[in-house]
Protein backbone atom coordinates (compact mmCIF):
# COMPACT_ATOMS: atom_id res chain seq x y z
CA UNK A 1 0.00 0.00 0.00
CA UNK A 2 2.91 2.34 0.65
CA UNK A 3 4.05 2.36 -2.98
CA UNK A 4 0.52 2.96 -4.24
CA UNK A 5 -0.07 5.87 -1.86
CA UNK A 6 3.28 7.45 -2.80
CA UNK A 7 2.40 7.07 -6.49
CA UNK A 8 -1.11 8.48 -6.00
CA UNK A 9 0.06 11.47 -3.97
CA UNK A 10 2.77 12.40 -6.49
CA UNK A 11 2.18 15.70 -8.32
CA UNK A 12 1.85 13.90 -11.66
CA UNK A 13 -1.20 12.01 -10.37
CA UNK A 14 -3.09 15.03 -9.00
CA UNK A 15 -6.06 14.56 -11.35
CA UNK A 16 -6.46 10.88 -10.50
CA UNK A 17 -6.23 11.68 -6.80
CA UNK A 18 -8.90 14.40 -7.17
CA UNK A 19 -11.27 11.98 -8.97
CA UNK A 20 -10.77 9.21 -6.43
CA UNK A 21 -11.12 11.65 -3.54
CA UNK A 22 -14.38 13.00 -4.95
CA UNK A 23 -15.82 9.51 -5.39
CA UNK A 24 -14.73 8.51 -1.87
CA UNK A 25 -16.23 11.66 -0.33
CA UNK A 26 -19.43 11.02 -2.24
CA UNK A 27 -19.75 7.43 -1.06
CA UNK A 28 -18.81 8.27 2.53
CA UNK A 29 -21.32 11.12 2.64
CA UNK A 30 -24.20 8.96 1.44
CA UNK A 31 -23.35 6.26 3.99
CA UNK A 32 -22.99 8.73 6.87
CA UNK A 33 -26.14 10.59 5.87
CA UNK A 34 -28.07 7.31 5.92
CA UNK A 35 -26.72 6.54 9.40
CA UNK A 36 -27.63 10.00 10.70
CA UNK A 37 -31.08 9.97 9.11
CA UNK A 38 -31.98 6.42 10.12
CA UNK A 39 -33.01 7.26 13.71
CA UNK A 40 -35.16 10.08 12.31
CA UNK A 41 -36.90 7.63 9.93
CA UNK A 42 -35.66 9.73 7.01
CA UNK A 43 -32.98 7.42 5.61
CA UNK A 44 -34.82 7.48 2.28
CA UNK A 45 -33.36 10.96 1.81
CA UNK A 46 -29.89 9.40 1.57
CA UNK A 47 -31.19 7.01 -1.09
CA UNK A 48 -32.70 9.92 -3.05
CA UNK A 49 -29.41 11.80 -2.83
CA UNK A 50 -27.50 8.69 -3.95
CA UNK A 51 -29.74 8.41 -7.02
CA UNK A 52 -29.23 12.10 -7.65
CA UNK A 53 -25.46 11.76 -7.38
CA UNK A 54 -25.55 8.99 -9.97
CA UNK A 55 -27.28 11.30 -12.45
CA UNK A 56 -25.08 14.22 -11.37
CA UNK A 57 -21.84 12.33 -12.06
CA UNK A 58 -23.11 11.30 -15.50
CA UNK A 59 -24.14 14.89 -16.28
CA UNK A 60 -20.81 16.18 -14.95
CA UNK A 61 -18.76 13.88 -17.15
CA UNK A 62 -20.92 14.34 -20.26
CA UNK A 63 -20.90 18.13 -20.00
CA UNK A 64 -17.15 18.20 -19.38
CA UNK A 65 -16.58 16.12 -22.51
CA UNK A 66 -19.01 18.25 -24.52
CA UNK A 67 -17.28 21.42 -23.32
CA UNK A 68 -13.90 20.06 -24.41
CA UNK A 69 -15.31 19.17 -27.83
CA UNK A 70 -16.80 22.65 -28.28
CA UNK A 71 -13.59 24.29 -27.10
CA UNK A 72 -11.56 22.26 -29.59
CA UNK A 73 -14.05 22.94 -32.36
CA UNK A 74 -13.69 26.67 -31.85
CA UNK A 75 -9.97 26.38 -31.02
CA UNK A 76 -10.37 27.87 -27.58
CA UNK A 77 -7.50 27.12 -25.24
CA UNK A 78 -5.64 28.76 -22.37
CA UNK A 79 -2.90 30.11 -24.63
CA UNK A 80 -4.89 31.84 -27.36
CA UNK A 81 -8.32 32.63 -25.88
CA UNK A 82 -7.91 32.23 -22.15
CA UNK A 83 -10.90 34.44 -21.35
CA UNK A 84 -13.31 32.35 -23.45
CA UNK A 85 -11.79 29.16 -22.04
CA UNK A 86 -12.22 30.23 -18.42
CA UNK A 87 -15.67 31.78 -18.88
CA UNK A 88 -17.05 28.75 -20.71
CA UNK A 89 -15.76 26.35 -18.06
CA UNK A 90 -17.02 28.65 -15.31
CA UNK A 91 -20.48 28.78 -16.89
CA UNK A 92 -20.74 25.00 -17.24
CA UNK A 93 -19.39 24.21 -13.78
CA UNK A 94 -21.54 26.93 -12.21
CA UNK A 95 -24.67 25.65 -13.92
CA UNK A 96 -23.99 22.13 -12.69
CA UNK A 97 -23.43 23.38 -9.15
CA UNK A 98 -26.65 25.41 -9.16
CA UNK A 99 -28.56 22.47 -10.65
CA UNK A 100 -27.39 20.20 -7.84
CA UNK A 101 -28.33 22.79 -5.23
CA UNK A 102 -31.81 23.01 -6.75
CA UNK A 103 -32.15 19.23 -6.67
CA UNK A 104 -30.92 19.01 -3.09
CA UNK A 105 -33.24 21.79 -1.91
CA UNK A 106 -36.27 20.20 -3.60
CA UNK A 107 -35.39 16.76 -2.24
CA UNK A 108 -34.93 18.04 1.30
CA UNK A 109 -38.12 20.08 1.01
CA UNK A 110 -40.02 16.90 0.20
CA UNK A 111 -38.74 15.24 3.37
CA UNK A 112 -39.29 18.27 5.62
CA UNK A 113 -43.05 18.11 5.14
CA UNK A 114 -44.61 16.78 8.33
CA UNK A 115 -41.40 17.22 10.34
CA UNK A 116 -40.87 19.82 13.04
CA UNK A 117 -38.21 20.88 15.48
CA UNK A 118 -34.53 20.05 15.33
CA UNK A 119 -34.90 17.23 12.73
CA UNK A 120 -35.73 19.94 10.18
CA UNK A 121 -32.35 21.51 10.87
CA UNK A 122 -30.65 18.14 10.44
CA UNK A 123 -32.37 17.62 7.09
CA UNK A 124 -31.31 21.04 5.81
CA UNK A 125 -27.76 20.48 7.09
CA UNK A 126 -27.63 17.19 5.16
CA UNK A 127 -28.85 19.07 2.08
CA UNK A 128 -26.21 21.77 2.49
CA UNK A 129 -23.48 19.18 3.01
CA UNK A 130 -24.67 17.39 -0.14
CA UNK A 131 -23.99 20.62 -2.02
CA UNK A 132 -20.44 20.60 -0.65
CA UNK A 133 -20.03 17.00 -1.84
CA UNK A 134 -21.25 18.05 -5.30
CA UNK A 135 -18.77 20.93 -5.14
CA UNK A 136 -15.96 18.44 -4.48
CA UNK A 137 -17.08 16.45 -7.54
CA UNK A 138 -17.23 19.57 -9.73
CA UNK A 139 -13.83 20.66 -8.40
CA UNK A 140 -12.35 17.32 -9.46
CA UNK A 141 -13.03 18.20 -13.10
CA UNK A 142 -12.69 21.98 -12.89
CA UNK A 143 -9.56 22.35 -10.74
CA UNK A 144 -8.76 26.03 -11.09
CA UNK A 145 -8.90 28.19 -7.99
CA UNK A 146 -11.35 30.56 -9.68
CA UNK A 147 -13.75 27.70 -10.36
CA UNK A 148 -13.44 26.44 -6.80
CA UNK A 149 -14.02 29.86 -5.28
CA UNK A 150 -17.05 30.69 -7.43
CA UNK A 151 -18.62 27.22 -7.25
CA UNK A 152 -18.39 27.01 -3.46
CA UNK A 153 -20.20 30.33 -3.17
CA UNK A 154 -22.77 29.22 -5.72
CA UNK A 155 -23.35 25.96 -3.85
CA UNK A 156 -24.08 27.66 -0.54
CA UNK A 157 -26.03 30.65 -1.82
CA UNK A 158 -28.13 28.72 -4.32
CA UNK A 159 -29.02 26.04 -1.76
CA UNK A 160 -30.16 28.70 0.69
CA UNK A 161 -32.15 30.53 -2.00
CA UNK A 162 -33.76 27.33 -3.27
CA UNK A 163 -34.55 26.19 0.28
CA UNK A 164 -36.32 29.46 1.05
CA UNK A 165 -37.91 29.68 -2.40
CA UNK A 166 -38.54 26.12 -3.72
CA UNK A 167 -40.53 27.45 -6.70
CA UNK A 168 -37.27 28.84 -8.13
CA UNK A 169 -35.70 25.39 -7.89
CA UNK A 170 -38.79 23.91 -9.51
CA UNK A 171 -38.11 26.01 -12.61
CA UNK A 172 -34.97 23.97 -13.25
CA UNK A 173 -36.51 20.53 -12.67
CA UNK A 174 -40.22 20.81 -13.42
Amino acid sequence: MGDFSRWLLHDDQKEIFEYLFAVAVNAAFVALAALVLWPLSKAALALQLAKGYWVFWIALIVTAVMLKVVQRLFRVDLDSHFDAFVISALAVSGFLQVAWSAFAALTVDGFVAGTSGWPVGVLYLIGLLSCWVAYVAVSALYMGSLYKLVNLGLAVVSFIVFSVWPAAAGVIFR
